[in-house]
């Protein structure tokens, strides 16, 4: 299997970062801000283009299995990262915290729908709940996330993070709807330009992230055998939730098409909701870089296994 570009490209960034972290402060800071922040927007308005109402009016039909997909996503994989809670110590709660982020995040929309179609899944399911679960994700994931912010000293205020929301994410998204008729063309035919772009501002985010955690020496006391575990942790979450996914699938009598659609849809978490959520919710904090590190080792993790799942199952009858 070829190693996905956008993982080299992150990696890239990430090692930029490391190298040259001072573009990330001062005058350079406030302008990668400002960039990243219209880059954001025009991600989802493109996004609101590309989002056909008719295929989510059809996608309402198959309830069980879109169920299944969105209770997984929102509560299945937070519930998980809950359990942990007891069992971790002081000075790993930040850590704990970047889990829990990655766990109350929104599935992806673009791989999840060409993974769903290489492997002969049901495609219009895996587009609805693609579709569906970026928007309940802009209303669930600051929840989960406020639960824990609140109490910390880290300054949260829900109206405003949703205030945020509504302005950079959400309008954006309802434009691009509203014009949908008079450019959605325009945004088919240059859907490859247009997710370039989208993978450009993520990457412009995450290096933000990381040179400034990098400034601010937040990854000195991170030992290797620390980056180990989170690896390792963010694998085991995976296999878990594959599991519980094909368990319930089974017990449901899912055939082989609905089955594949919730186990790709169901155990995919979106880095480009992960970073620009990041952005909000825990607004430019110096441990942004370690809020980040397992949304980007479990999106490396799920495109590469995913994959080879995908041509595994292309090769049925």
């Amino acid at each position: 299997m070829k190693i996905d570009k956008f993982v080299i490209a992150i990696i890239t960034v990430v090692i930029a970062a490391y190298f040259y972290p001072d573009l990330g402060k001062g005058e350079s800071a406030q302008i990668l801000n400002i960039v990243s922040s219209v880059g954001v927007s025009l991600i989802f308005f493109f996004y609101g283009l590309k989002l056909s109402p008719q295929q989510i009016k059809a996608g309402l039909k198959n309830w069980r299995l879109h169920g299944l997909i969105q209770v997984t996503t929102f509560i299945i994989f937070p519930l998980i990262a809950l359990a942990a809670y007891p069992f971790i110590t002081e000075d790993n709660k930040t850590l704990w915290l970047a889990f829990m982020f990655l766990t109350a995040l929104p599935s992806t929309v673009s791989s999840s729908v060409v993974m769903v179609s290489i492997a002969k899944g049901n495609i219009p399911a895996a587009i609805f709940n693609a579709s569906i679960s970026g928007l309940i994700g802009v209303v669930v994931t600051p929840l989960w996330i406020g639960l824990f912010l609140n109490a910390s000293s880290t300054d949260y205020n829900l109206a405003e993070v949703y205030q945020k929301l509504l302005l950079e994410i959400l309008a954006p998204v309802i434009l691009g709807l509203i014009l949908r008729r008079f450019l959605g063309g325009f945004a088919l035919k240059h859907s490859k330009k247009i997710t370039l772009f989208d993978k450009s501002i993520i990457l412009l985010i995450i290096y933000k992230s990381f040179s400034k955690s990098f400034l601010d020496k937040i990854f000195e006391n991170l030992s290797m055998v620390k980056l180990l575990f989170v690896l390792a942790a963010a694998i085991l979450l995976f296999w878990l939730i594959y599991y519980i996914i094909e368990i319930i699938a089974k017990q449901l009598n899912f055939d082989i098409e609905d089955r594949i659609t919730a186990q790709f849809c169901g155990t995919k978490k979106s880095l480009v909701h992960g970073t620009v959520f990041s952005k909000i919710l825990f607004q430019n904090t110096s441990f942004l870089g370690i809020i980040l590190l397992p949304i980007m080792m479990f999106h490396a993790f799920q495109i590469l296994v995913i994959s080879i799942i995908a041509s595994k199952h292309a090769r049925r009858k």
